[in-house]
């Protein structure tokens, strides 16, 4: 038996990638996937949509289940035909990976208002969207009476969370999927879902195109490969299972390495106890910029 076992999946960008290598590993562990992939370029242009069939037509040919949906999931109504997707092919929904995401980097000074707006759409929107429509089925079910043990995994980045010069707008993206997993999972835990998130590193298009990265990423030419994407599934994996009891965590994951993310915490205070003058400031704050 898998560890996935008889539970339906939806993920987003599973046609090439660390996406790919998540439909696969889900579906040898039993669930039933739905492969969503627009087939766009690192870049977001272009719709090659055979690529989501491509990975239905291997996970069939390995005797898994799984079906292609090639909506846009930044898109209002592709997000709900995502969704719809999963309960007409395989009766309902458990599982939600939200992994789809694009590149344009560029610094700040130089960063054009499409550049801003392209990334922002596909990663923040672009989890939004089927979250929310996922949520709606959930709460729908859980208010028929149906026991709701379901899951929604989000990506992040350390692009965000610690952040990456050149990356002003995919870093903005990933630490606002950070905050957007927390809500969620405060939110949503009435119903039954739990909402984390992982902050990949692996070798994949957009890393290989990330400044200062293109050089690491390199496959070694023995030994374990720590940047090899496929040892980013079995995380995911395991948060969608239906004893997994996280909810509300971000986790950094590379390699067989797993951390847990602190997220922004108060720390050192200064206290005047009434209005602070702008000259006791230039002393005092000393005390929290060491």
């Amino acid at each position: 038996m898998g560890s996935l076992d008889g539970r339906i999946a939806i993920i987003t960008g599973a046609g090439r990638g660390i996406g790919r290598e998540h439909a696969h590993l889900f579906a040898k562990e039993g669930a039933k996937v739905v492969v969503n992939d627009l087939g766009g370029s690192l870049d977001g242009t272009g719709d090659d949509r055979s690529a989501a069939q491509v990975v239905v037509d291997e996970i069939k040919a390995l005797g898994g289940q799984a079906v292609a949906n090639t909506d846009n999931i930044a898109d209002w109504q592709g997000g709900q035909n995502l969704i719809n997707t999963a309960v007409e092919a395989f009766g309902g929904l458990d599982i939600l990976v939200n992994n789809a995401g694009i590149l344009r980097d560029r610094v700040l000074i130089n960063m054009t208002e499409d550049e801003w707006d392209a990334v922002i759409h596909v990663h923040l929107k672009g989890h939004f969207v089927p979250t929310r429509w996922a949520a709606t089925y959930w709460r729908e079910q859980s208010k028929a009476g149906n026991p709701v043990n379901a899951a929604v995994v989000n990506t992040s980045s350390t692009s965000g969370l610690l952040g990456n010069p050149g990356q002003a707008n995919y870093g903005a993206a990933k630490a606002g999927i950070a905050a957007f997993t927390v809500i969620c999972s405060q939110e949503l835990g009435r119903y039954g879902v739990r909402v984390n998130a992982i902050a990949p590193a692996a070798r994949t298009r957009m890393t290989e195109n990330t400044p200062g990265l293109s050089d690491i990423v390199k496959a070694p030419e023995e030994g374990f490969d720590t940047w090899a994407a496929d040892n980013i599934s079995p995380l995911v994996a395991y948060l969608s299972t239906a004893n997994c009891p996280s909810t509300g965590k971000v986790f950094f994951v590379q390699g067989g390495k797993v951390q847990l993310f602190q997220p922004w915490t108060l720390t050192t205070e200064i206290d005047k106890g009434a209005k602070w003058e702008v000259s006791e400031l230039e002393t005092e704050m000393t005390k929290l910029l060491g």
